[in-house]
């Protein structure tokens, strides 16, 4: 396919794609809160870290780094880090040896 960008429809013709940067979360203390979430999880637990202001990219990797050494799953969604465990205190001193600030949010 020469261009990838482009989506034919029917009522228009050619639409040129979306690209809208994408979501950062970032916080105006500058410190990195880590909630616990259940809502629309069948009552399974995740972690949601808030408050990395970072390229994409470089989340990511953040993401992977954080799942080896939990041993758990996991996933960036807009410019948040969703892990899948409740050991939040293993999180949080993770990501306090590279250098955040971080507090526990939520219950």
């Amino acid at each position: 396919m020469a261009n990838s960008n482009l989506v034919y429809s029917t009522d228009g013709g050619r639409i040129k794609a979306d690209h809208s940067a994408p979501s950062r979360s970032s916080s105006k203390d500058g410190i990195v809160r880590i909630h616990r979430e259940t809502k629309g999880r069948k009552g399974k637990g995740v972690s949601v870290i808030h408050g990395l202001n970072m390229e994409p990219g470089t989340l990511k990797v953040l993401c992977t780094e954080l799942k080896k050494k939990c041993g758990c799953g996991g996933a960036v969604k807009d410019g948040t880090i969703e892990v899948q465990t409740d050991d939040r205190e293993k999180l949080k001193s993770l990501l306090q040896d590279q250098g955040f600030t971080v507090k526990l949010a939520g219950g």
